[in-house]
């Protein structure tokens, strides 16, 4: 299958998804509790089977990973990684920057990346070649300096002691901070309108879609560590706008 093709099936994915999330918003339904209390909704799992349903009619060979109906195994070679509704706690308060992340990888490396944001009429799609906002190509911003650079991140109080103090090490040198925009912060870096990303306690399906789309886009993801994301890394994720940057924040935070 050409890529042009994985990516207009990706996009059918993310179609599907938006149709079964939008009736749910803002709609009262309730919220459940999963196993490491984090919260969970119809809107969450029906949506992920959807997308679970079309690929396995479409490719009944490839593996899935999904955060809602976990892992199946495929070929070994082709893997799809799914989080239908990143930012749940967002969604369930009504905020509308919550999105759907798609992955499709080959070999356990991002080939192609889908963030979709439903109730914003917003798709970012990402691949080697470059990054896409709503069909038109886009691009980080390059020649910011760290104190004049924008940070975001989902929420200070998910790192740990050590996290937090490494992440307020590049905060104190920033322009900028902001908290609160899941995955939309990834979307705002890949189109240029911020400069660093930097979060720790991700999954697998909270990430790989992001790395097409912010390399794409022209910008650089890593660990902390500065090795690549991958489905066995640790959690901890930097994504820049320019590799300056990148290793500037990366030296501040291992010091």
């Amino acid at each position: 299958m050409s890529q042009s093709d994985l990516i207009e099936f990706a996009v059918s994915l993310s179609e599907a998804s938006r149709k079964v999330i939008k009736p749910y918003f803002r709609s009262g339904l309730g919220v459940m509790d999963k196993a490491d209390d984090s919260p969970v909704t119809l809107a969450d799992k029906n949506a992920e089977s959807a997308m679970r349903d079309l690929i396995e009619a479409k490719f009944p060979d490839h593996g899935i990973f999904g955060e809602e109906h976990g892992v199946k195994q495929g070929d070994g070679t082709h893997m799809w990684v799914l989080d239908p509704i990143d930012g749940t706690r967002s969604f369930i308060c009504g905020a509308p920057w919550f999105g759907t992340l798609i992955a499709y990888l080959e070999d356990n490396k991002p080939q192609v990346g889908v963030l979709d944001v439903p109730m914003m009429q917003e798709r970012w799609v990402g691949t080697k070649e470059g990054t896409s906002y709503n069909g038109q190509p886009c691009s980080v911003r390059t020649g910011v300096a760290l104190e004049d650079a924008s940070l975001f991140t989902t929420d200070e109080d998910l790192f740990s002691a050590d996290q937090k103090a490494a992440f307020r090490r590049v905060k104190d040198k920033v322009k900028c901070t902001r908290f609160g925009t899941d995955c939309y912060a990834y979307a705002l870096l890949a189109s240029g309108h911020i400069d660093l990303v930097i979060e720790a306690g991700l999954q697998p399906y909270d990430a790989m879609a992001l790395v097409p789309v912010i390399e794409g886009a022209g910008g650089i993801v890593t660990g902390w560590d500065g090795n690549p994301v991958t489905l066995d890394w640790d959690g901890r994720i930097v994504a820049s706008a320019s590799k300056d940057l990148h290793e500037q924040v990366l030296k501040l935070m291992n010091s």
